[in-house]
Protein backbone atom coordinates (compact mmCIF):
# COMPACT_ATOMS: atom_id res chain seq x y z
CA UNK A 1 0.00 0.00 0.00
CA UNK A 2 1.40 3.12 -1.01
CA UNK A 3 1.78 5.72 1.74
CA UNK A 4 0.40 9.50 1.81
CA UNK A 5 3.24 12.05 1.91
CA UNK A 6 2.46 14.80 4.39
CA UNK A 7 4.83 17.93 4.79
CA UNK A 8 5.21 19.44 8.06
CA UNK A 9 4.87 22.81 8.49
CA UNK A 10 7.19 25.31 6.41
CA UNK A 11 8.23 22.28 4.42
CA UNK A 12 6.63 23.03 1.37
CA UNK A 13 9.80 25.60 0.87
CA UNK A 14 12.09 22.55 0.08
CA UNK A 15 9.76 19.56 -0.83
CA UNK A 16 7.34 18.69 -3.47
CA UNK A 17 3.97 17.14 -2.95
CA UNK A 18 2.08 15.30 -5.30
CA UNK A 19 -1.46 16.25 -6.39
CA UNK A 20 -3.10 13.06 -5.17
CA UNK A 21 -1.99 12.95 -1.50
CA UNK A 22 -3.83 16.49 -1.44
CA UNK A 23 -8.00 16.59 -0.01
CA UNK A 24 -9.59 19.27 -2.25
CA UNK A 25 -13.45 20.74 -1.86
CA UNK A 26 -14.59 18.32 -4.22
CA UNK A 27 -14.38 15.56 -2.22
CA UNK A 28 -16.53 16.38 0.22
CA UNK A 29 -18.53 13.12 1.01
CA UNK A 30 -22.92 13.20 1.69
CA UNK A 31 -22.60 13.54 5.00
CA UNK A 32 -19.92 16.76 5.06
CA UNK A 33 -22.15 18.09 2.40
CA UNK A 34 -25.72 17.64 4.51
CA UNK A 35 -23.63 19.26 7.24
CA UNK A 36 -22.76 22.27 5.24
CA UNK A 37 -26.72 22.51 3.77
CA UNK A 38 -27.78 21.97 6.97
CA UNK A 39 -25.47 25.35 8.26
CA UNK A 40 -27.08 26.98 5.36
CA UNK A 41 -30.49 26.40 6.26
CA UNK A 42 -30.20 27.33 9.21
CA UNK A 43 -29.00 30.68 8.40
CA UNK A 44 -31.31 30.86 6.00
CA UNK A 45 -34.09 30.56 8.26
CA UNK A 46 -32.80 32.00 11.69
CA UNK A 47 -30.23 34.42 10.52
CA UNK A 48 -30.56 36.58 7.42
CA UNK A 49 -34.38 37.67 8.79
CA UNK A 50 -33.02 38.19 11.94
CA UNK A 51 -29.93 40.31 10.55
CA UNK A 52 -31.21 44.00 10.96
CA UNK A 53 -32.58 43.19 14.66
CA UNK A 54 -28.76 41.54 15.53
CA UNK A 55 -27.05 44.71 13.93
CA UNK A 56 -28.70 46.90 16.25
CA UNK A 57 -26.97 45.30 19.68
CA UNK A 58 -29.90 42.86 20.36
CA UNK A 59 -28.03 40.57 22.89
CA UNK A 60 -30.81 38.52 23.83
CA UNK A 61 -31.91 37.80 20.49
CA UNK A 62 -27.97 36.73 19.78
CA UNK A 63 -27.95 34.46 22.60
CA UNK A 64 -31.38 33.19 21.25
CA UNK A 65 -30.20 32.39 18.22
CA UNK A 66 -27.16 30.56 19.23
CA UNK A 67 -29.11 28.43 21.51
CA UNK A 68 -30.86 27.14 18.71
CA UNK A 69 -28.00 26.45 16.56
CA UNK A 70 -27.11 24.22 19.55
CA UNK A 71 -30.08 22.40 19.87
CA UNK A 72 -29.81 21.27 16.34
CA UNK A 73 -26.24 19.94 17.01
CA UNK A 74 -24.40 22.79 15.23
CA UNK A 75 -22.36 23.35 18.02
CA UNK A 76 -20.69 20.47 18.65
CA UNK A 77 -19.31 19.86 15.38
CA UNK A 78 -15.61 19.39 16.70
CA UNK A 79 -16.60 17.83 20.06
CA UNK A 80 -16.43 13.89 20.57
CA UNK A 81 -19.20 11.84 20.74
CA UNK A 82 -18.67 11.04 24.47
CA UNK A 83 -18.58 14.68 25.53
CA UNK A 84 -22.26 15.27 23.42
CA UNK A 85 -20.88 16.62 19.85
CA UNK A 86 -20.58 14.75 16.43
CA UNK A 87 -16.75 14.27 17.19
CA UNK A 88 -16.14 15.35 13.36
CA UNK A 89 -13.18 15.43 11.35
CA UNK A 90 -11.06 18.69 11.02
CA UNK A 91 -11.99 18.84 7.48
CA UNK A 92 -15.61 18.88 8.37
CA UNK A 93 -15.03 21.19 10.95
CA UNK A 94 -13.45 23.49 8.45
CA UNK A 95 -16.52 23.00 6.26
CA UNK A 96 -18.72 24.82 8.78
CA UNK A 97 -16.75 27.72 9.68
CA UNK A 98 -16.59 27.95 6.05
CA UNK A 99 -20.12 27.59 5.77
CA UNK A 100 -20.88 29.78 8.71
CA UNK A 101 -18.52 32.51 7.47
CA UNK A 102 -21.94 34.22 5.06
CA UNK A 103 -23.66 34.83 8.43
CA UNK A 104 -22.22 37.90 8.90
CA UNK A 105 -21.86 38.99 12.70
CA UNK A 106 -23.72 35.66 13.86
CA UNK A 107 -20.64 34.11 12.83
CA UNK A 108 -18.47 36.09 14.77
CA UNK A 109 -20.74 35.23 17.80
CA UNK A 110 -20.81 31.06 16.96
CA UNK A 111 -17.35 31.02 16.14
CA UNK A 112 -16.28 32.44 19.04
CA UNK A 113 -18.11 29.96 20.95
CA UNK A 114 -17.61 27.06 19.06
CA UNK A 115 -13.75 27.62 18.86
CA UNK A 116 -11.96 29.96 21.69
CA UNK A 117 -14.57 29.58 23.97
CA UNK A 118 -14.95 25.81 24.32
CA UNK A 119 -12.02 24.00 22.99
CA UNK A 120 -9.43 25.38 25.46
CA UNK A 121 -11.81 23.32 27.92
CA UNK A 122 -12.12 20.47 25.29
CA UNK A 123 -8.13 20.30 24.55
CA UNK A 124 -6.81 21.48 27.89
CA UNK A 125 -9.33 20.67 30.73
CA UNK A 126 -9.44 17.56 33.12
CA UNK A 127 -11.86 14.82 32.32
CA UNK A 128 -14.31 16.71 35.40
CA UNK A 129 -13.79 19.94 33.82
CA UNK A 130 -15.31 18.26 30.35
CA UNK A 131 -18.30 16.75 31.46
CA UNK A 132 -19.28 19.04 33.39
CA UNK A 133 -18.73 22.32 31.17
CA UNK A 134 -17.57 20.72 27.41
CA UNK A 135 -21.20 18.71 27.82
CA UNK A 136 -22.55 22.18 28.12
CA UNK A 137 -20.99 24.13 25.53
CA UNK A 138 -21.66 21.61 22.83
CA UNK A 139 -25.85 21.59 23.39
CA UNK A 140 -25.46 25.34 23.38
CA UNK A 141 -26.91 25.09 27.24
CA UNK A 142 -24.09 27.13 28.33
CA UNK A 143 -22.37 29.73 26.13
CA UNK A 144 -18.59 30.52 26.10
CA UNK A 145 -16.08 33.29 25.61
CA UNK A 146 -12.16 33.95 25.72
CA UNK A 147 -10.51 36.52 27.76
CA UNK A 148 -7.12 37.21 27.07
CA UNK A 149 -7.08 41.17 25.68
CA UNK A 150 -6.09 43.66 27.98
CA UNK A 151 -5.98 47.37 27.82
CA UNK A 152 -2.14 46.91 27.49
CA UNK A 153 -1.80 44.35 26.45
CA UNK A 154 -2.81 43.31 22.69
CA UNK A 155 -0.44 41.68 20.63
CA UNK A 156 1.89 41.31 23.34
CA UNK A 157 -0.15 38.92 25.35
CA UNK A 158 1.84 37.84 28.23
CA UNK A 159 2.49 41.61 29.16
CA UNK A 160 -1.31 41.10 30.98
CA UNK A 161 -1.45 42.29 34.52
CA UNK A 162 -4.85 40.33 35.45
CA UNK A 163 -3.66 38.40 39.01
CA UNK A 164 -4.71 35.28 40.83
CA UNK A 165 -3.23 34.35 44.34
CA UNK A 166 -4.59 31.67 46.33
CA UNK A 167 -7.31 32.32 49.20
CA UNK A 168 -6.03 31.69 52.49
CA UNK A 169 -8.12 28.42 53.10
CA UNK A 170 -6.20 27.25 49.21
CA UNK A 171 -9.90 26.51 48.18
CA UNK A 172 -9.76 29.49 45.65
CA UNK A 173 -7.82 31.87 43.29
CA UNK A 174 -8.85 35.42 44.20
CA UNK A 175 -8.55 36.97 40.44
CA UNK A 176 -8.52 40.60 39.75
CA UNK A 177 -7.84 42.38 36.48
CA UNK A 178 -9.37 43.43 33.77
CA UNK A 179 -10.22 42.30 30.04
CA UNK A 180 -11.35 44.09 26.53
CA UNK A 181 -12.29 43.46 23.20
CA UNK A 182 -14.20 39.85 24.70
CA UNK A 183 -16.54 38.67 22.07
CA UNK A 184 -20.02 37.29 23.51
CA UNK A 185 -19.04 39.32 26.72
CA UNK A 186 -22.77 40.00 26.80
CA UNK A 187 -24.35 36.90 27.28
CA UNK A 188 -21.52 34.43 28.14
CA UNK A 189 -22.24 32.06 30.96
CA UNK A 190 -17.89 30.59 30.79
CA UNK A 191 -14.62 32.70 30.64
CA UNK A 192 -11.50 31.12 29.76
CA UNK A 193 -9.56 34.09 31.41
CA UNK A 194 -6.08 34.31 31.26
CA UNK A 195 -4.20 35.68 34.20
CA UNK A 196 -0.81 35.34 36.23
CA UNK A 197 -0.65 33.56 39.82
CA UNK A 198 1.30 35.75 42.37
CA UNK A 199 4.07 37.02 40.58
CA UNK A 200 4.64 34.28 37.71
CA UNK A 201 6.06 35.15 34.80
CA UNK A 202 3.69 33.58 32.31
CA UNK A 203 0.46 33.12 32.26
CA UNK A 204 -2.14 30.63 33.59
CA UNK A 205 -5.87 29.87 32.15
CA UNK A 206 -9.30 29.52 34.68
CA UNK A 207 -12.72 28.56 33.95
CA UNK A 208 -14.56 31.60 34.79
CA UNK A 209 -18.33 31.42 35.22
CA UNK A 210 -19.88 34.75 34.82
CA UNK A 211 -22.28 34.13 37.52
CA UNK A 212 -19.72 34.58 39.83
CA UNK A 213 -19.73 37.32 42.03
CA UNK A 214 -17.19 40.16 41.36
CA UNK A 215 -17.71 39.76 37.60
CA UNK A 216 -18.83 42.83 35.99
CA UNK A 217 -19.93 42.68 32.19
CA UNK A 218 -19.15 46.59 30.56
CA UNK A 219 -21.23 47.81 27.93
CA UNK A 220 -21.30 46.54 24.37
CA UNK A 221 -18.58 48.47 22.00
CA UNK A 222 -19.62 51.14 19.16
CA UNK A 223 -18.23 49.31 16.56
CA UNK A 224 -17.22 49.67 12.63
CA UNK A 225 -18.34 46.66 11.71
CA UNK A 226 -19.98 43.18 12.98
CA UNK A 227 -22.27 45.34 15.16
CA UNK A 228 -24.45 41.98 16.08
CA UNK A 229 -21.45 40.91 17.84
CA UNK A 230 -21.50 41.36 21.51
CA UNK A 231 -17.98 42.61 23.00
CA UNK A 232 -17.53 44.47 25.81
CA UNK A 233 -15.18 44.61 28.69
CA UNK A 234 -14.86 42.89 31.93
CA UNK A 235 -13.94 43.20 35.17
CA UNK A 236 -12.78 41.07 37.59
CA UNK A 237 -13.40 42.24 41.39
CA UNK A 238 -11.92 39.91 43.82
CA UNK A 239 -13.76 36.69 42.34
CA UNK A 240 -13.41 33.52 43.86
CA UNK A 241 -12.94 31.00 41.47
CA UNK A 242 -12.45 27.38 42.44
CA UNK A 243 -9.29 25.89 42.62
CA UNK A 244 -10.36 23.02 40.39
CA UNK A 245 -11.37 25.53 37.86
CA UNK A 246 -7.19 26.09 36.83
CA UNK A 247 -7.00 25.21 33.05
CA UNK A 248 -3.97 22.90 32.59
CA UNK A 249 -1.52 23.20 34.69
CA UNK A 250 0.27 26.84 36.13
CA UNK A 251 1.99 28.14 34.06
CA UNK A 252 0.89 26.35 31.13
CA UNK A 253 -1.56 29.72 30.02
CA UNK A 254 0.93 30.96 27.87
CA UNK A 255 0.81 27.86 25.85
CA UNK A 256 -2.93 27.37 25.90
CA UNK A 257 -3.47 30.94 24.58
CA UNK A 258 -1.20 30.55 21.54
CA UNK A 259 -2.14 26.99 20.60
CA UNK A 260 -5.98 28.44 20.40
CA UNK A 261 -4.11 31.55 18.20
CA UNK A 262 -2.93 28.88 15.95
CA UNK A 263 -6.55 27.20 15.80
CA UNK A 264 -8.18 30.43 15.37
CA UNK A 265 -6.10 31.69 12.99
CA UNK A 266 -6.60 28.09 10.54
CA UNK A 267 -10.50 28.31 11.12
CA UNK A 268 -10.42 31.94 10.10
CA UNK A 269 -8.88 30.84 6.80
CA UNK A 270 -12.22 28.59 6.41
CA UNK A 271 -14.67 31.25 7.71
CA UNK A 272 -13.78 34.25 5.37
CA UNK A 273 -14.63 31.65 2.31
CA UNK A 274 -17.56 31.91 3.06
CA UNK A 275 -18.01 35.30 3.37
CA UNK A 276 -16.52 35.58 0.63
CA UNK A 277 -18.70 33.93 -1.48
CA UNK A 278 -21.71 35.49 -0.31
CA UNK A 279 -20.19 38.92 -1.55
CA UNK A 280 -19.20 37.33 -5.17
CA UNK A 281 -23.08 36.00 -5.38
CA UNK A 282 -24.31 39.70 -4.20
CA UNK A 283 -21.57 41.62 -6.61
CA UNK A 284 -22.70 39.25 -9.94
CA UNK A 285 -26.72 38.73 -9.10
CA UNK A 286 -26.30 42.98 -8.87
CA UNK A 287 -24.20 42.56 -11.91
CA UNK A 288 -27.07 41.16 -13.91
CA UNK A 289 -29.59 43.15 -12.64
CA UNK A 290 -28.18 46.59 -12.98
CA UNK A 291 -28.30 48.03 -16.45
CA UNK A 292 -26.08 51.48 -17.50
CA UNK A 293 -25.96 53.01 -21.05
CA UNK A 294 -28.87 50.58 -22.20
CA UNK A 295 -27.03 47.07 -21.05
CA UNK A 296 -26.27 45.14 -18.28
CA UNK A 297 -22.73 46.45 -16.58
CA UNK A 298 -22.20 42.22 -16.44
CA UNK A 299 -21.47 42.52 -20.32
CA UNK A 300 -18.40 45.66 -19.40
CA UNK A 301 -14.73 44.10 -19.60
CA UNK A 302 -14.20 46.31 -16.32
CA UNK A 303 -16.51 44.30 -14.76
CA UNK A 304 -16.01 40.90 -15.71
CA UNK A 305 -12.09 41.36 -14.77
CA UNK A 306 -13.26 42.28 -10.86
CA UNK A 307 -15.95 39.31 -11.02
CA UNK A 308 -13.14 36.95 -12.23
CA UNK A 309 -10.51 38.08 -9.90
CA UNK A 310 -12.95 38.17 -6.78
CA UNK A 311 -13.09 34.02 -8.18
CA UNK A 312 -9.43 33.75 -8.57
CA UNK A 313 -8.59 34.43 -5.23
CA UNK A 314 -11.20 33.37 -3.35
CA UNK A 315 -10.75 29.29 -5.16
CA UNK A 316 -7.12 29.75 -4.37
CA UNK A 317 -7.34 30.64 -0.57
CA UNK A 318 -10.35 27.98 -0.62
CA UNK A 319 -7.23 25.26 -2.30
CA UNK A 320 -4.51 25.97 0.82
CA UNK A 321 -7.33 25.91 3.58
CA UNK A 322 -8.44 22.24 2.53
CA UNK A 323 -4.82 21.03 1.46
CA UNK A 324 -3.98 21.40 5.03
CA UNK A 325 -6.68 20.92 6.92
CA UNK A 326 -6.41 17.18 5.51
CA UNK A 327 -2.61 17.16 6.50
CA UNK A 328 -3.87 18.05 10.15
CA UNK A 329 -6.60 15.08 10.31
CA UNK A 330 -3.48 13.13 9.19
CA UNK A 331 -1.54 14.24 12.02
CA UNK A 332 -3.92 14.11 14.97
CA UNK A 333 -4.77 10.43 13.87
CA UNK A 334 -0.79 10.01 14.47
CA UNK A 335 -1.04 12.01 17.23
CA UNK A 336 -3.73 10.26 19.00
CA UNK A 337 -2.33 6.97 18.51
CA UNK A 338 1.02 8.42 20.27
CA UNK A 339 -0.46 10.23 23.13
CA UNK A 340 -4.55 8.07 23.21
CA UNK A 341 -6.29 11.67 24.42
CA UNK A 342 -8.21 13.15 21.11
CA UNK A 343 -8.18 17.20 22.81
CA UNK A 344 -4.34 16.99 23.03
CA UNK A 345 -3.86 15.06 19.81
CA UNK A 346 -6.33 17.77 18.17
CA UNK A 347 -4.73 20.82 19.37
CA UNK A 348 -0.32 19.36 18.97
CA UNK A 349 -1.69 18.98 15.18
CA UNK A 350 -3.44 22.38 14.72
CA UNK A 351 -0.39 23.90 16.04
CA UNK A 352 1.97 21.89 13.98
CA UNK A 353 0.76 23.21 11.49
CA UNK A 354 1.18 27.28 12.64
CA UNK A 355 3.06 28.73 9.36
CA UNK A 356 0.29 27.34 7.41
CA UNK A 357 -2.18 28.85 10.05
CA UNK A 358 -1.12 32.50 9.80
CA UNK A 359 -0.92 31.95 6.38
CA UNK A 360 -4.47 31.37 5.70
CA UNK A 361 -5.41 34.25 8.00
CA UNK A 362 -3.41 36.73 6.19
CA UNK A 363 -3.93 35.83 2.69
CA UNK A 364 -7.26 35.27 3.80
CA UNK A 365 -8.43 38.16 5.20
CA UNK A 366 -6.91 39.98 2.98
CA UNK A 367 -8.33 38.17 0.23
CA UNK A 368 -11.73 38.98 1.91
CA UNK A 369 -11.03 42.72 2.09
CA UNK A 370 -10.29 42.92 -1.64
CA UNK A 371 -13.55 40.88 -2.55
CA UNK A 372 -15.48 43.02 -0.47
CA UNK A 373 -14.13 46.10 -2.07
CA UNK A 374 -14.74 45.15 -5.24
CA UNK A 375 -18.58 44.09 -4.40
CA UNK A 376 -19.03 47.55 -3.18
CA UNK A 377 -17.37 49.16 -6.56
CA UNK A 378 -19.53 46.83 -8.67
CA UNK A 379 -22.72 47.63 -6.49
CA UNK A 380 -21.76 51.72 -7.51
CA UNK A 381 -23.78 54.23 -5.14
CA UNK A 382 -26.08 51.56 -4.06
CA UNK A 383 -22.85 49.84 -2.46
CA UNK A 384 -22.53 52.63 -0.15
CA UNK A 385 -25.95 51.82 1.05
CA UNK A 386 -26.84 50.48 4.47
CA UNK A 387 -29.62 48.51 2.60
CA UNK A 388 -27.56 46.33 0.50
CA UNK A 389 -25.80 43.09 2.62
CA UNK A 390 -22.08 44.15 0.72
CA UNK A 391 -22.10 47.48 2.65
CA UNK A 392 -22.28 45.52 6.08
CA UNK A 393 -19.91 42.86 4.51
CA UNK A 394 -17.53 45.51 4.28
CA UNK A 395 -17.91 46.86 7.11
CA UNK A 396 -17.59 43.31 8.96
CA UNK A 397 -14.56 42.05 7.03
CA UNK A 398 -12.30 44.93 8.20
CA UNK A 399 -11.90 43.38 11.51
CA UNK A 400 -10.19 39.67 10.42
CA UNK A 401 -6.64 42.04 9.35
CA UNK A 402 -6.84 42.08 13.40
CA UNK A 403 -8.28 39.19 14.70
CA UNK A 404 -6.15 36.36 15.95
CA UNK A 405 -3.38 38.45 15.90
CA UNK A 406 -2.43 41.31 13.45
CA UNK A 407 -1.73 40.59 10.14
CA UNK A 408 1.56 42.68 10.71
CA UNK A 409 2.05 40.24 13.52
CA UNK A 410 1.19 36.83 11.35
CA UNK A 411 3.55 37.78 8.91
CA UNK A 412 6.00 37.71 11.11
CA UNK A 413 5.49 34.61 11.69
CA UNK A 414 4.96 33.22 9.03
CA UNK A 415 8.76 34.24 8.08
CA UNK A 416 10.25 33.61 11.32
CA UNK A 417 8.34 30.26 12.27
CA UNK A 418 9.30 28.54 9.21
CA UNK A 419 12.66 29.56 9.46
CA UNK A 420 12.88 28.21 13.15
CA UNK A 421 11.27 24.89 12.39
CA UNK A 422 14.14 24.35 10.05
CA UNK A 423 16.65 25.44 12.49
CA UNK A 424 15.36 22.54 14.60
CA UNK A 425 15.79 20.07 11.89
CA UNK A 426 12.42 19.60 10.66
CA UNK A 427 13.38 20.00 7.48
CA UNK A 428 16.73 21.21 5.33
CA UNK A 429 15.80 25.20 4.22
CA UNK A 430 19.88 26.47 4.69
CA UNK A 431 21.46 23.46 3.86
CA UNK A 432 19.11 23.63 0.34
CA UNK A 433 19.23 27.56 -0.04
CA UNK A 434 23.23 27.17 0.59
CA UNK A 435 23.53 24.84 -2.18
CA UNK A 436 21.44 26.93 -4.56
CA UNK A 437 23.49 29.86 -4.10
CA UNK A 438 27.03 28.00 -4.05
CA UNK A 439 25.57 27.39 -7.93
CA UNK A 440 23.67 30.59 -8.68
CA UNK A 441 25.38 31.47 -11.86
CA UNK A 442 24.33 28.14 -13.33
CA UNK A 443 20.78 29.21 -12.50
CA UNK A 444 18.65 28.48 -15.26
CA UNK A 445 15.38 28.79 -16.24
CA UNK A 446 14.57 26.16 -19.57
CA UNK A 447 11.14 24.47 -20.46
CA UNK A 448 11.89 20.71 -20.50
CA UNK A 449 11.35 18.83 -23.53
CA UNK A 450 8.14 17.19 -23.68
CA UNK A 451 6.95 18.97 -20.26
CA UNK A 452 3.39 18.72 -19.65
CA UNK A 453 1.06 21.50 -18.50
CA UNK A 454 0.81 20.48 -14.98
CA UNK A 455 5.04 19.54 -15.21
CA UNK A 456 5.30 23.33 -16.18
CA UNK A 457 3.17 24.99 -13.29
CA UNK A 458 5.30 22.78 -11.34
CA UNK A 459 8.49 24.06 -12.67
CA UNK A 460 7.59 27.20 -11.97
CA UNK A 461 6.63 26.76 -8.58
CA UNK A 462 9.44 24.76 -7.97
CA UNK A 463 11.62 28.00 -9.04
CA UNK A 464 9.57 30.70 -7.07
CA UNK A 465 10.25 28.23 -4.19
CA UNK A 466 14.35 29.19 -5.22
CA UNK A 467 13.85 32.76 -5.09
CA UNK A 468 12.69 32.46 -1.86
CA UNK A 469 15.77 30.53 -1.07
CA UNK A 470 18.05 32.86 -2.12
CA UNK A 471 16.83 35.61 -0.30
CA UNK A 472 16.74 33.90 2.99
CA UNK A 473 20.45 32.68 2.51
CA UNK A 474 21.51 36.71 1.79
CA UNK A 475 19.26 37.82 4.53
CA UNK A 476 21.08 35.43 6.68
CA UNK A 477 24.32 35.74 5.82
CA UNK A 478 24.06 39.66 6.11
CA UNK A 479 21.91 40.10 9.56
CA UNK A 480 22.61 36.88 11.01
CA UNK A 481 20.42 36.56 14.68
CA UNK A 482 18.94 40.54 13.92
CA UNK A 483 16.92 39.06 10.89
CA UNK A 484 14.49 38.84 13.22
CA UNK A 485 14.04 42.51 13.71
CA UNK A 486 14.33 43.43 10.20
CA UNK A 487 10.57 43.16 10.10
CA UNK A 488 10.60 44.66 6.13
CA UNK A 489 12.85 41.87 4.53
CA UNK A 490 10.94 39.50 6.79
CA UNK A 491 7.57 40.66 5.27
CA UNK A 492 9.14 40.13 2.26
CA UNK A 493 10.06 36.39 2.62
CA UNK A 494 6.55 36.20 4.01
CA UNK A 495 4.71 37.63 1.06
CA UNK A 496 6.73 35.18 -1.11
CA UNK A 497 6.15 32.23 0.67
CA UNK A 498 2.05 32.87 1.05
CA UNK A 499 1.87 33.46 -2.31
CA UNK A 500 3.70 30.43 -3.38
CA UNK A 501 1.74 28.02 -1.18
CA UNK A 502 -1.46 29.48 -1.91
CA UNK A 503 -0.71 29.04 -6.11
CA UNK A 504 0.77 25.27 -5.38
CA UNK A 505 -2.16 24.55 -3.42
CA UNK A 506 -3.92 25.65 -6.44
CA UNK A 507 -2.03 24.34 -8.82
CA UNK A 508 -2.53 20.44 -7.39
CA UNK A 509 -6.11 21.01 -7.19
CA UNK A 510 -6.45 21.76 -10.18
CA UNK A 511 -4.43 18.31 -11.34
CA UNK A 512 -6.29 16.70 -8.66
CA UNK A 513 -9.97 17.69 -10.15
CA UNK A 514 -8.80 17.02 -13.73
CA UNK A 515 -7.90 13.68 -12.30
CA UNK A 516 -11.67 13.11 -11.50
CA UNK A 517 -13.19 15.24 -14.23
CA UNK A 518 -11.24 15.26 -17.30
CA UNK A 519 -9.55 18.68 -18.57
CA UNK A 520 -11.20 21.62 -17.57
CA UNK A 521 -10.12 24.88 -19.51
CA UNK A 522 -11.95 27.21 -16.77
CA UNK A 523 -9.38 25.51 -13.78
CA UNK A 524 -6.96 26.02 -15.91
CA UNK A 525 -7.84 29.50 -16.75
CA UNK A 526 -7.77 30.75 -12.92
CA UNK A 527 -4.39 29.00 -12.57
CA UNK A 528 -2.75 30.76 -15.38
CA UNK A 529 -3.92 33.83 -14.71
CA UNK A 530 -2.48 33.33 -10.43
CA UNK A 531 0.38 31.63 -11.35
CA UNK A 532 1.09 34.98 -14.09
CA UNK A 533 0.48 37.22 -11.44
CA UNK A 534 2.18 35.19 -8.53
CA UNK A 535 5.42 35.05 -11.07
CA UNK A 536 5.14 39.22 -10.39
CA UNK A 537 4.48 39.42 -6.83
CA UNK A 538 7.47 36.91 -6.21
CA UNK A 539 9.83 39.10 -8.52
CA UNK A 540 8.96 42.22 -6.59
CA UNK A 541 9.20 40.81 -3.02
CA UNK A 542 12.64 38.97 -3.59
CA UNK A 543 13.85 42.77 -5.80
CA UNK A 544 12.70 44.84 -2.50
CA UNK A 545 14.46 42.54 -0.03
CA UNK A 546 17.61 42.15 -2.05
CA UNK A 547 17.71 45.55 -2.28
CA UNK A 548 17.50 45.90 1.45
CA UNK A 549 20.37 44.41 2.27
CA UNK A 550 22.99 42.98 -0.95
CA UNK A 551 26.34 44.72 -1.82
CA UNK A 552 25.93 46.16 -5.43
CA UNK A 553 27.77 42.97 -6.64
CA UNK A 554 25.83 40.34 -4.46
CA UNK A 555 22.90 42.18 -5.62
CA UNK A 556 23.28 41.86 -9.07
CA UNK A 557 23.86 38.21 -8.82
CA UNK A 558 20.35 37.47 -6.95
CA UNK A 559 18.36 40.12 -8.95
CA UNK A 560 19.30 38.22 -12.02
CA UNK A 561 18.75 34.60 -10.52
CA UNK A 562 15.28 36.13 -9.54
CA UNK A 563 14.77 37.73 -12.86
CA UNK A 564 15.57 34.24 -14.44
CA UNK A 565 13.39 32.02 -11.83
CA UNK A 566 10.44 33.86 -12.13
CA UNK A 567 9.79 34.33 -15.99
CA UNK A 568 6.70 32.68 -16.63
CA UNK A 569 5.21 32.04 -20.25
CA UNK A 570 2.91 34.99 -21.18
CA UNK A 571 -1.06 33.93 -20.33
CA UNK A 572 -3.75 36.47 -22.56
CA UNK A 573 -5.05 37.35 -18.94
CA UNK A 574 -7.99 39.55 -20.62
CA UNK A 575 -9.50 36.43 -22.19
CA UNK A 576 -8.83 34.62 -19.27
CA UNK A 577 -10.39 36.41 -16.74
CA UNK A 578 -13.44 37.21 -19.48
CA UNK A 579 -14.17 33.48 -19.50
CA UNK A 580 -14.23 32.83 -15.88
CA UNK A 581 -16.36 35.65 -15.82
CA UNK A 582 -18.91 34.77 -17.97
CA UNK A 583 -19.64 31.42 -16.37
CA UNK A 584 -19.75 33.17 -13.04
CA UNK A 585 -22.37 35.00 -15.20
CA UNK A 586 -24.33 32.54 -16.74
CA UNK A 587 -24.39 30.42 -13.70
CA UNK A 588 -25.52 33.75 -11.54
CA UNK A 589 -24.15 32.14 -8.89
CA UNK A 590 -20.61 31.03 -7.40
CA UNK A 591 -20.43 27.34 -8.88
CA UNK A 592 -16.66 26.54 -9.20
Amino acid sequence: METKKVLKSGEFLVSEVDSKDIFIPELFDEEQKMIAQTCKDFLEAEVYPNIEALEKGDRELMKSILKKSGELGLMGISIPEEYGGFGQSFVTQMLVAETMGAGYSFSVAYMAHCGIGTLPIMYYGNEDQRQHYVTRLATGELLGAYCLTEPGAGSDANSGKTNARLSDDGKYYILNGQKMWITNAGFADTLVVFAKIDNDRVLSAFIVESSYAGVVIGQDEHKMGIKGSSTAQIYFNDVKVPVENLLGKRGEGFRIALSILHMGRIKLGANVIGAGKKAINDSVKYANERKQFGVLISTFGAIKHKLAEQVIRLFASESAVYRVSKDIDDMIGKLKTDCGDNGRASIEAISHYAVEAAILKVYGSEMLDFISDEAVQIHGGMGYSAEMDVERGYRDSRINRIFEGTNEINRLLVADTAMKRAMKGDFNLFGTAEKLYSNIDDIRNDKVHGETYFQEKQRYLSNFKKVILLVIHGAVKQFEKNLVNEQEVMNNIAEMMMEIYVSESLSKRVEKLESLIGTSSIYRDILDVNVYDTADKVRKSASDAINSFASSDNAFKLLTAAETLTRVTGVNIKDARRRIADKLIGDNIYRF
